[in-house]
């Protein structure tokens, strides 16, 4: 039925897809895909939309479920929902799940190890996600590739905290992002913003549970990896991992540039502000000496608790992060059972302080790194 609809508005342009109100469909693994469909469809989604969870329906694995390639002006709105039934994929995920059910384990171990993201667009321009709710996906939820020109708004993610991989908003390759009025939680990232994105535009957002609104991991496996023109404010933060963070693997090459963290409010955030680059998500990583340089991060009002450690700046003794400046950082500790409270630590972090902090940062170094003379964003990327 769905393919069918949408035959019929690929064909038209400028029309509607309707997900009618008050029913639920079971929606197999399918693509909706141009590039020779008219521009300016409307999926106006107000039912539900199910994953199978049957094993079967998955094959071998699938990277996605519901995936929009090559369409302009495709806007997906309505006050309806996109239900991923993920559960048995994190419970897959969890050796100490004690779950005694024989029948769902059985289900269980036939389901592939590849898990889908719910909601994909790939190469298409002028998209626009509104109103809609996503829930529960077995993976990511929302997901953005090789895409320009893209507008979400009033947006509600929801996932579990324990739910393995689960990132609310993926950017990979994608130019021109407006996020914003969105309400994200999850079991990763609230949003993750990956190589290749550039003007990219987030505020107003709730973020908890979750992992906090990451730059990275990039560079893994010696890859080049550039993001450039990020703005990150006005967003409240609550109980999540990180707060704002950039996270990239030693052995990459390329460049963060030009980044702005402004007005975030955090509560119970384990550690608010963070660069990471040695970041590794194994347990032991070998040690490179190339890295993707980080230069030019604001920080801006950065206000509210946290509960192990208020700045984390761990920048590469070949490529140190230059250009970093914190403007009203006001960070509180909150005592938690089971969490050891730390201070601030940097090592190799080069900027400036515009205004006293709390806690004191007496570790950025202040100025330039000596000898670093960083090649500009044209050249390297």
């Amino acid at each position: 039925a769905f393919q069918a609809a949408w035959a019929a508005a690929c064909k038209l342009g400028a029309s509607t897809v309707l997900v009618p109100a008050e029913l639920e469909f079971l929606v197999g693994p399918i693509s909706f895909s141009g590039p020779y469909c008219k521009p300016n469809i409307l999926f106006q989604l107000e039912g539900t939309i199910l994953a199978p969870t049957n094993a079967k329906a998955w094959g071998s694995g699938l990277l996605q479920w519901l995936e929009f390639t090559k369409l302009s002006g495709l806007s997906i709105q309505g006050s309806g929902t996109i239900n991923g039934r993920g559960q048995q994929w994190w419970t897959y995920s969890d050796p100490n799940d004690d779950e005694d059910d024989d029948k769902y384990n059985e289900e269980l171990e036939r389901m592939p190890r590849v898990k889908p993201t719910a909601l994909r667009f790939y190469g298409s321009s002028n998209v626009v996600v509104a109103g809609i709710k996503i829930v529960n996906s077995s993976q990511c939820h929302l997901k953005f590739d090789n895409c320009q020109g893209v507008l979400v708004h009033d947006l509600t993610i929801s996932s579990p905290e324990n739910s393995l991989n689960t990132d609310g908003i993926h950017l990979q390759n994608s130019k021109d992002v407006s996020i914003h009025h969105t309400n994200l939680a999850c079991g990763d990232d609230c949003i993750s913003i990956q190589t290749g994105c550039s003007n990219i535009y987030i505020h107003n957002v709730n973020c908890g549970p979750g992992h906090g609104i990451s730059i990275g991991g990039l560079g893994r496996d010696n890859t080049k990896a550039c993001v450039s023109n990020v703005t990150v404010r006005d967003v409240n933060m609550f109980r999540t991992m990180t707060g704002v963070r950039i996270k990239t693997w030693q052995g990459g090459i390329g460049l963060v540039q030009d980044i702005r963290f402004s007005n975030i409010q955090v509560s119970e955030v384990q550690t608010p502000i963070m660069i990471d680059q040695f970041y590794c998500d194994k347990r032991t990583c070998t040690n490179q000496t190339s890295a993707v340089a980080v230069s030019g991060v604001q920080y801006e009002n950065i206000r509210g608790t946290f509960t192990i450690k208020p700045l984390h700046f761990a920048c590469s003794d070949s490529s140190p992060c230059s250009g970093i400046t914190l403007t009203g950082v006001q960070l509180k500790p909150v005592q938690i059972a089971h969490y050891h409270l730390n201070n601030p630590f940097c090592w190799q972090a080069f900027g400036e302080l515009f205004t006293p902090t709390i806690p004191p940062i007496a570790c950025l170094q202040i100025g330039k790194p000596a000898g670093n003379n960083l090649q500009s964003y044209h050249d390297i990327c």
